[in-house]
């Protein structure tokens, strides 16, 4: 028939009652940890990426930085032939320093909406 034998002492089955809180708390414990170590990880993982996001992206403005100064020489020489050197340094530079004041105060107006 039922060969299990139920206690019906009452200590027994609150001395086990309380074991299996324990167990629940220290499971609970030891989920919370692993959860939050899971998250840490996680953030890790994501700071290496954009570390090397940036590191590629400041490279390339490094680059283009060289590029564009290239460029403005070039564009210095070419207006020397029509006007005197230092002349067409100011133009250059006067030019390119309006270009620069038009994109901050377009960039100024978007970051105030």
């Amino acid at each position: 028939m039922n060969s299990k034998v139920v206690s019906k002492d009452p200590t027994t089955q609150r001395e086990s009652f309380t074991e299996l809180l324990g167990q629940l708390a220290n499971n609970s414990a030891a989920v919370v940890h692993d959860e939050i170590e899971l998250v840490i990880q996680g953030i890790r993982e994501k700071a290496r990426a954009a570390r090397s996001g940036v590191l590629i992206v400041a490279t390339g403005a490094v680059i283009s930085f060289a590029a564009f100064m290239c460029l403005c020489a070039a564009l210095i020489i070419e207006l020397a032939s029509y006007m005197a050197p230092a002349i067409a340094a100011l133009v250059t530079g006067a030019a390119l320093a309006l270009i620069g004041v038009i994109i901050a105060f377009i960039g100024t107006k978007q970051l105030k909406k």
